[in-house]
């Protein structure tokens, strides 16, 4: 028994690592937005289809925010994460979110947040990526 747990501690280290930074990420990210004049309305909004890291208003128009924060190039630039399959998991779950509060006309889009951090964890950049995503 004592192996069991030891051995799922040592495989949820790194995921453990993944979520801080996820959600290092997301309040780094939050913050830069309403620097540039974004207000927030949620942060974290899961539903059937998926999850929007943020969802604000900016200009008009409401904006589901994926954030994307990485530490050092060996997987690439943060927002060359945003593949395909969570492009239309993005999508799926801003048209839940529209639906849900009576907004399916509103004027939306997506925008990226990419956060580059050192190998060591220093900031880097934060990069926001208006209209993410070609409807």
């Amino acid at each position: 028994m004592a192996k069991q747990q030891g051995g799922s501690g040592q495989s949820s280290q790194p995921q453990d690592r993944r979520k801080r930074l996820g959600a290092a990420g997301e309040r780094l990210a939050a913050e830069q937005l309403r620097q540039a004049g974004y207000l927030i309305q949620t942060m974290n909004y899961r539903c059937r289809a998926g999850e929007v890291d943020i969802v604000a208003e900016e200009g008009g128009d409401l904006v589901f925010v994926e954030v994307k924060t990485r530490r050092g190039t060996a997987y690439g630039l943060p927002e060359e994460a945003v593949t395909p399959a969570k492009q239309q998991k993005l999508v799926a779950a801003a048209q839940t979110y529209l639906a849900a509060h009576g907004q399916e006309e509103a004027s939306w889009r997506v925008d990226v947040v990419a956060i580059a951090l050192t190998k060591s964890g220093q900031l880097q950049e934060v990069r926001i990526v208006r209209h993410a995503l070609e409807e």
